[in-house]
């Protein structure tokens, strides 16, 4: 036989063989719509991961900036960005991530009037929510001080919370202009304004802070400065001709709704605060530990290496969000259903990966923070935990994602509160401290206790889910805001 007839031996089934044949052809078709939505959702998450990887590394260069100030201006900047930017930061984070519903499913539908129409509606509902956080900032100095913190420390963060209220109003336009791009795959458009705003970010910080000497007020300033930056790109991309089809201008629609939108923006922003502030009160937990400077250190850099993997889960959260949105809005249950899988899958190999070397480096990865050797042993220790901490993450926020595009952030924020709060933080509290266990104690308690389990509840619905039914839900709930919203 010939090399070509060899060759054709090897590609395809005997003639005869029908039945072969048919499987070598469904084979075939699977794994070209495997390949053809792996395209679709790393066309999301490319440059959803480059964006938060920008914007986390504003905030490092903030406090890289600060902690060349001095001791006391790190804290505060830290505190404030942390406790008092970070509370806040989620829940509008949260709120805005109902966007993912209403215009990946509206846009999924060719309901695309309605994109810019619920963006604006997601304007007034941030901003009015905005102005009833402004205590936090008003008044975080002397809560702070209830709080225990000392008193010089204090009263500066309370005055550089004061100098970052525009940045929290900046969170009300910023995060639904984003999320009005990501639903039309516009990701690349975020990408770029994050590089720009990055680079301003550099260059401000560098003059405010060493050429006018502006010290802590400066840096503060600058984190307004350049988060106003990419609000001002994002919005001109819009209304000067990039989103033709999904922006006509300010309408009056946006007012009407408001009720039925705000509630399923607070949903949204409760589910995603629940898995926001858990691993904050970890920490908080290990510091009222005897003797929990090490502990407390080591821990920090674990959260630190986790936050910045977390980008990834994180870039995958938004892309399943508007994919699973879309296909639900499209009427196409069963494209929704292979979005999931491919995510999960995805997600899930790259865990794999990073686990394994946390696993593989786990006496040095704490070389870049400390060369402390007490406090590289304790990372070392924990390494394990923080292994599989990354792994559980890699599935975790994919299903969570899921439950954004679905619209079922209502439910999933009870499962998150008796997950994490019923379950995990007791769990945590009883192995920390009951058994004597310490740091360790409390980190396995609160992930195979609230992470764990939560996972495995999610994934259990995932699986059980009738995405036909699903697809006629989100067909009804498009036509039901597009007529009453």
């Amino acid at each position: 036989m010939s090399r070509n007839g060899v060759l054709n031996e090897a590609k395809v089934p005997l003639i005869g063989d029908a039945a072969a044949a048919g499987r070598f052809e469904a084979d075939q078709a699977i794994t070209e719509r495997v390949w053809v939505e792996s395209k679709k959702l790393w066309q999301i998450v490319g440059p959803a991961i480059f964006s938060r990887l920008a914007s986390y590394s504003m905030l490092v260069i903030t406090q890289i900036f600060a902690g060349h100030l001095g001791d006391l201006e790190l804290a505060a900047i830290s505190i404030a960005n942390n406790v008092i930017v970070g509370f806040n930061f989620g829940l509008l984070l949260g709120m805005a991530s109902a966007l993912e519903t209403l215009c990946g499913q509206a846009f999924g539908a060719k309901k695309l009037y309605m994109l810019g129409v619920y963006m604006q509606r997601s304007w007034i509902v941030l901003f009015l929510c905005c102005i009833l956080l402004l205590p936090l900032y008003l008044f975080a100095s002397p809560a702070l001080k209830l709080l225990g913190q000392p008193k010089d420390v204090a009263e500066l963060s309370g005055v550089v919370s004061m100098w970052m209220i525009p940045l929290h109003f900046c969170f009300a336009f910023q995060f639904p202009l984003q999320r009005f791009l990501q639903c039309q795959l516009k990701n690349m458009v975020i990408a770029w304004v994050s590089l720009v705003a990055l680079l301003v970010h550099v260059f401000v910080s560098w003059l405010f802070v060493y050429r006018f000497q502006l010290g802590v007020i400066g840096i503060a300033v600058t984190l307004n400065f350049s988060w106003w930056v990419s609000v001002v790109g994002l919005f001109a991309y819009t209304v000067c001709g990039g989103c033709p089809l999904t922006w006509t201008g300010f309408t009056v629609e946006a007012f009407s709704g408001l009720w039925e939108f705000t509630k399923l923006s607070a949903a949204s922003g409760v589910m995603i605060c629940l898995e926001n502030w858990y691993y904050k009160i970890l920490i908080l937990m290990t510091g009222n530990l005897k003797n929990a400077e090490i502990a407390v250190d080591a821990l920090s850099i674990c959260m630190a290496i986790n936050g910045l993997e977390m980008m990834i889960p994180f870039a995958f959260f938004a892309g399943i969000g508007v994919r699973v949105a879309n296909e639900l809005g499209a009427g196409n249950g069963k494209g929704a259903k292979l979005a999931t899988k491919v995510a999960v899958v995805t997600s899930v190999i790259i865990g794999i990966i990073f686990s394994l070397l946390i696993i593989i480096f786990h006496n040095n990865i704490a070389l870049i923070f400390s060369t402390s050797q007490p406090l590289l042993e304790a990372v070392s220790r924990l390494s394990l935990f923080l292994a599989f901490t990354i792994l559980l993450n890699s599935v975790q926020p994919i299903l969570s994602g899921v439950a954004v595009g679905s619209g079922w952030q209502s439910f999933v924020a009870y499962i998150n509160l008796g997950c994490y709060y019923l379950i995990g933080i007791p769990l945590g509290f009883l192995m920390g401290w009951g058994f004597n266990l310490g740091v360790m104690g409390i980190w396995a308690g609160m992930i195979f206790g609230g992470t764990a389990v939560q996972t495995v509840i999610l994934s259990v619905i995932t699986m059980r889910c009738d995405w036909d039914k699903e697809a006629e839900k989100a067909s009804m709930h498009v036509k039901k805001w597009s007529e009453t919203m």
